[in-house]
């Protein structure tokens, strides 16, 4: 029998299963590397060796076809739908969005490797002679490869994944939810702690690889201008300070601290490649960049798939130590910017975050890395500067210091260059912090983050795993842990991308659905139709349509599918701050996808080319699985509400016919009963 059901707010808790299972790993791996140093650096190194030459071919191939498949649903029908309910729009501004891709996603390894990695690859390539004019054009795009849309296709795919059927389906939003259409209910189950705890750790062993290496660039920096010493113990206490720098950001928020230090180091870093760049030789760094980017674009499918096969040993273990890694790296980083990227994409269509998050950090990614590594090889191959070369060999952390000292005001460009570093450093541990928070917590909302205490540990664990890499033997173990940590999680990706084309095709039944069967507009007089069209209801009269004609019609619309043996049901809630109550009616179907019809009281603002007795006015809208219709019942008869529940209800019995067919009646969870975005609630 159709009844209305009380519901209870739950809580966000821990989930203890992945939160333990991922503290006992790293645990267990955090002892094992401090009492055993040496036994774990010379462990690394041969797993990454193993790694390497085993699974290469498997990398080059992975990174292709996850860039592809997101390039395909992004240009698809798919690219229409919002990572959100229908009525979501963006929460931040392109701008702020923008810098938080880029502080994410990029970090301090842009300060780390833009003039170390192109004046290496000019000093010795993999299989073109060093110091040549070959060597010298291919350089910076070497360069481009590691940082360009490849590993940032694997971003946009965990972040889509995350953010469609988290804020889509409501969803966790954690890594088992973008499994849900291969394995259903079971994501709540082991393999569903398994895949979380897999993530958690290769994310905090990229997180701490990036850290790793932004500690050693921030230990140079401050040896630099204040003669403090490069060591261990000064990295564990800068490590240490930043940590905390760090959790007082990540209890901000995304909202305050982070996206307020993404914004300013964005600036900073705009201001120092301009600096560069017009203090240079600035024609012809333009020139290169043009050169640069053709030469990226037209070689693009060649490099993507040059294992160099045909190359001797050197180049093999050049690979190793720059493609592999880099390649691993970006695995191992994608869980943890995946789901940056899809906290803060809430309410973007497809399209726009595959467009924005792929191009937007290589438009700049291009521009900064040409305009630094072509003038750190200007300075080694024109100008006679080898130390600029050695130390790209051997100490990378320390080139972008060397580069500034041939230019203007070193001070205090050096100064700018130690303040992004710091900034950087904190961005990846705050953003780090939070979503590690995020995966080992059971949110009662997906737009909720984790505890605060949660983020804190989360921030010390970070800080603890980057002291046990260093420990371990500085870059090269950093190196080695990310690859081998990355190989397993690549599969899960693999499975992701099967379970967002299961979904998808699902969304693409339900709108091919919803054109096949037109619905019919509300019976009744014109001029009726147009008083409803023009009423601004007050609070009074969307009681009374909600009292006298929707909750009736739900109640006896449901009573009438239970009499023909369907399970039906009505429940109601209040809203916070809502005095009205919302109405939902629900239609179980098995494994298939349930019908749902929901209706919600929103306070809005009063059009001011409408004539009205009040400021604000009361809607009461209509929210299917998918979202909001943008159709307000007020002023309906119980005639026609009914009329309406029956149109929708037609529609979705032919979206399940049509996934029948198709194979794919996998039901997914709804997203409904959010408020538009222009909704005040009273």
């Amino acid at each position: 029998m159709a009844h209305d059901n009380p519901v209870q707010a739950p809580r966000d808790r821990l989930n203890p299963v992945v939160f333990h299972g991922s503290v006992a790993g790293i645990v267990v791996f955090l002892a094992l590397t401090m009492l055993f140093t040496e036994q774990a650096g010379a462990f690394f190194d041969a797993g990454l060796a193993w790694v390497s030459k085993t699974f290469g071919w498997y990398y080059m191939l992975a990174i292709v076809a996850y860039l592809v498949f997101v390039i395909l649903i992004g240009v698809s029908r798919y690219g229409s739908i919002r990572l959100g309910p229908d009525h979501s729009r963006p929460e931040f501004s392109l701008l702020s969005w923008s810098a938080m891709l880029f502080a994410a996603g990029i970090g301090i390894d842009l300060l780390f490797f833009s003039v170390a990695e192109p004046v290496a690859h000019y000093l010795a390539p993999p299989d073109l002679t060093p110091e040549s004019q070959a060597a010298m054009r291919n350089a910076v795009v070497q360069t481009y490869l590691h940082w360009g849309v490849s590993g940032w296709g694997l971003y946009v795919l965990m972040g889509m994944a995350l953010a469609y059927f988290s804020y889509r389906h409501r969803l966790p939003l954690a890594i088992r939810s973008a499994l849900y259409p291969l394995l259903g209910k079971r994501i709540h189950g082991p393999i569903g702690n398994a895949v979380d705890i897999t993530a958690v750790i290769s994310t905090v062993f990229g997180i701490a690889t990036s850290l790793g290496i932004g500690v050693m660039q921030l230990n140079y920096g401050l040896a630099y201008m204040f003669d403090v010493p490069e060591s261990l113990s000064v990295q564990i206490i800068l490590i240490a300070l930043v940590v905390i720098l760090a959790t007082i950001s990540v209890v901000s928020g995304v909202e305050k601290g982070i996206r307020r230090l993404s914004e300013f180091n964005m600036l900073l870093a705009l201001a120092l490649m301009l600096f560069v760049l017009f203090q240079g030789n600035t024609l012809v760094l333009l020139d290169k960049l043009v050169i640069n980017a053709g030469d990226y674009l037209s070689g693009f499918v060649g490099k993507s798939f040059d294992t160099y096969a045909f190359a001797g040993e050197e180049a093999q273990e050049w690979k190793m130590w720059w493609t592999i890694f880099f390649w691993g790296w970006w695995i191992a980083w994608t869980p943890f910017v995946g789901l940056f990227l899809a906290r803060i994409s809430r309410g973007r269509t497809i399209r726009e975050f595959v467009a924005g998050a792929l191009f937007i950090p290589l438009a700049f990614m291009m521009v900064w890395m040409s305009i630094f590594g072509n003038s750190g090889i200007d300075l080694v191959a024109n100008q006679g500067v080898t130390e600029l070369g050695v130390q790209a060999l051997n100490t990378p952390q320390t080139t972008m210091y060397t580069l500034l000292e041939y230019y203007p005001f070193v001070s205090i460009t050096a100064a700018v260059v130690t303040v992004l570093g710091i900034v950087f450093f904190i961005t990846s541990a705050d953003s780090g912090a939070l979503v590690l928070a995020n995966f080992t917590s059971i949110l009662s909302d997906v737009n909720h983050d984790a505890p605060v205490r949660l983020r804190i540990f989360w921030s010390v664990i970070i800080g603890l795993i980057t002291i046990a890499l260093l420990m371990a033997g500085g870059l090269a173990a950093l190196q080695s842990a990310v690859v081998i940590t990355a190989l397993p999680f690549s599969l899960v990706i693999f499975a992701i991308m099967v379970g967002m084309v299961k979904a998808l095709k699902l969304e693409g039944s339900k709108a091919d659905a919803r054109r096949q069967i037109a619905g019919s507009a509300p019976g009744g007089d014109w001029r009726e139709r147009l008083d409803r069209a023009l009423d601004t209801s007050t609070r009074a009269g969307a009681a009374a349509t909600l009292e006298h004609s929707i909750r009736p019609a739900m109640t006896q619309f449901a009573q009438e599918l239970e009499s023909r043996g369907q399970t039906a049901n009505v429940t109601e809630e209040h809203a916070e701050g809502e005095s009205l109550p919302n109405l939902t009616l629900q239609v179980d179907f098995g494994d298939a996808t349930s019908f749902v019809y929901q209706v919600c009281p929103h306070r809005m603002r009063t059009p001011s080319f409408i004539p009205a007795d009040d400021d604000y006015y009361v809607r009461l809208d209509v929210y299917l699985a998918e979202g909001g219709q943008d159709k307000d019942l007020n002023g309906y008869t119980r005639g026609q509400v009914i009329g309406d529940l029956v149109a929708e209800y037609e529609r979705h019995l032919h979206f399940l016919a049509l996934a029948g067919q198709q194979g794919n009646i996998q039901a997914m969870p709804g997203t409904i009963g959010e408020p538009p975005e222009d909704a005040t609630q009273g």
